[in-house]
């Protein structure tokens, strides 16, 4: 159809996962032994390898995506969700054309613009005025046309004190609010997105959300990752669910959003923690278990609102040598995968160091706020802002019950605000 901007026809993304075995010290001697060893089977059987073919177990194929096949027309706004690892940021970078695909063939009419991960897209060395003019460039744009778009993009973005700073000084926020002003304002046809945008404050994205409705209402195409169903729901008229790498559903964004979230609420402690594979970061780290204590040191199944909890994180670490600045945070969702509770040691100043192999992570909570429902967890750790050590998603269903939060037996109004807050109210 002529009207069709993208088409993919059985796309598939293979990657080689290299497994390097871990030594905990290799002496001098140990090195020298392996060589003499290595060496006497050379003596021994010179033609041993060169009769056998070779085999890699080190080595393991991984699909990313695998048989995935769909048309975009034009004006389209596409909603992709899925969990972690299910293929997402992947699909958009084959789509950006900065990787290339395995299999199948990808077939796109008109110019692309994409904002995914932070450091991609820009010259670090470059200015944030002179990363505007290349953009444009790379996007086909004239001189001019850059130029009448300019002001726009440095408004929007809010950086005009540090226009003519090199981007690799800018901070995650800064470079976000650039990328998505140059993407989104260069007038691309077809405007793909990652979760980035949740580096940005809440006004940012509340901006960066209206400007992606605005950019649909005039016809152009845009693809969205979140993990935000309300997010989906808001700016995309379908969705894409991807789940290990396949395509699971294609649909109204309300239909596939619904279904998406009854999977995940129904697969909810099907797994121990440990054992989970839908998770990201580094894996330096790995969160392997997760409960709540109340204040007798008891496990909790159900929480209730007003009373003081300690939330705790069992970890295992890959390396023995102590890992210091690691970022701990703890967040609860609703039934819509936003987002209404959140403790992160960054905000009080409390970042840890994990000395030990194996330990836990204890946050305390005072007087708990949230009202009954419920509610999914995620889990996050990170090696300052930068590196991404283990992030799991739905790591467990918490379960509140209304307790007396106001000390009035009165629950509040679950149904039309999650969060409890105390208020005192007078005439004058």
């Amino acid at each position: 159809m002529s009207d069709t901007v993208i088409q993919v026809e059985n796309l598939g993304k293979k990657y080689l996962i290299r497994h390097e075995q871990r030594e905990r010290y290799t002496a001098l001697r140990d090195v020298l032994t392996n060589k003499a060893k290595s060496l006497g089977k050379k003596l021994l059987h010179p033609f041993a390898l060169s009769s056998m073919p070779f085999a890699d177990s080190s080595r393991e194929e991984f699909w990313a995506l695998k048989d995935v096949s769909f048309e975009i027309k034009q004006g389209d706004r596409v909603g992709i969700i899925g969990r972690n690892g299910a293929g997402k940021t992947t699909l958009l970078k084959l789509l950006s054309r900065i990787t290339e695909p395995t299999t199948g063939r990808i077939r796109i009419k008109g110019r692309v613009a994409s904002l995914l991960e932070v450091g991609t897209g820009f010259h670090p060395e470059l200015t944030g005025r002179e990363n505007i003019f290349l953009n444009g460039g790379i996007l086909g744009m004239s001189k001019a046309e850059i130029k009448k778009k300019f002001d726009e993009i440095v408004e929007f973005a809010e950086i005009e004190k540090f226009l003519d700073t090199p981007v690799k000084r800018y901070s995650s926020g800064m470079y976000v609010r650039l990328a998505f002003a140059v993407a989104a304002h260069l007038e691309p046809e077809i405007l793909l997105v990652d979760e980035v945008l949740a580096v940005g404050d809440a006004a940012f994205q509340k901006k960066s959300l209206g400007k992606m409705r605005d950019v649909g209402r005039e016809g152009r195409t845009i693809l969205f990752v979140s993990h935000q169903m309300s997010a989906i729901e808001q700016i995309c008229a379908s969705a894409l669910w991807l789940d290990d790498g396949r395509l699971k559903e294609q649909g109204v964004s309300r239909e596939v959003t619904d279904h998406y979230l009854l999977h995940i609420k129904s697969n909810f402690g099907s797994r121990p923690i440990r054992d989970r594979k839908d998770r990201r970061g580094t894996g330096k780290v790995k969160i392997v278990n997760f409960y709540v204590l109340d204040v007798k040191g008891f496990k909790q199944q159900h929480l209730r609102a007003g009373e003081d909890y300690t939330f705790v994180i069992e970890y295992e670490k890959a390396e023995d040598a102590p890992l210091s600045n690691v970022v701990a945070s703890i967040a609860v969702s609703d039934s819509r995968n936003e987002m209404v509770f959140l403790v992160r040691s960054s905000f009080t100043n409390q970042n840890l160091t994990l000395s030990d192999t194996k330990g836990r992570i204890q946050c305390r909570v005072k007087d708990f706020n949230l009202a009954s429902g419920i509610y999914g967890s995620v889990l996050f750790l990170s090696h300052g802002e930068a590196e991404v050590l283990d992030w799991l998603e739905y790591a467990t269903d918490i379960v509140v019950e209304s307790g007396d939060f106001f000390g009035t037996g009165s629950s509040g109004l679950p149904s039309h605000c999650k969060v409890l807050t105390r208020a005192d109210w007078q005439t004058s």
